[in-house]
């Protein structure tokens, strides 16, 4: 008997060791905005809502709730300020195309 519930207590306490995930489908809004206080609206269109939680410098989320329940997440690669292929420095007249 002993035994069993040493066994059982390790159990209980692994289990909740366990990480939870951070965003599941079908969490509802107020869980998500609960676990992520920093997260901005991006978007209303109809009855679907997105939100923008930011990843460090380079890397958002942007989960997409409708009618309250998550339905659609995407990770995305935030945009440079500046333009691949073009220098600041060259005038308009040497820029190569």
């Amino acid at each position: 008997m002993k035994k069993a519930f040493i066994l059982f207590v390790t159990v209980v306490l692994l289990g909740s060791c366990a990480p939870r995930p951070e965003f599941q489908q079908g969490m509802t809004e107020r869980k998500f905005l609960r676990q992520n206080k920093e997260a901005v609206l991006a978007g209303l269109d109809g009855n679907q809502k997105t939100y923008r939680v930011n990843r460090g410098e380079r890397f958002f989320v942007l989960a997409t709730f409708e009618d309250g329940r998550l339905v659609k997440l995407e990770e995305r690669e935030t945009v440079p300020g500046w333009m691949p292929g073009q220098s600041g420095g060259q005038p308009d007249g040497n820029r190569r195309n």
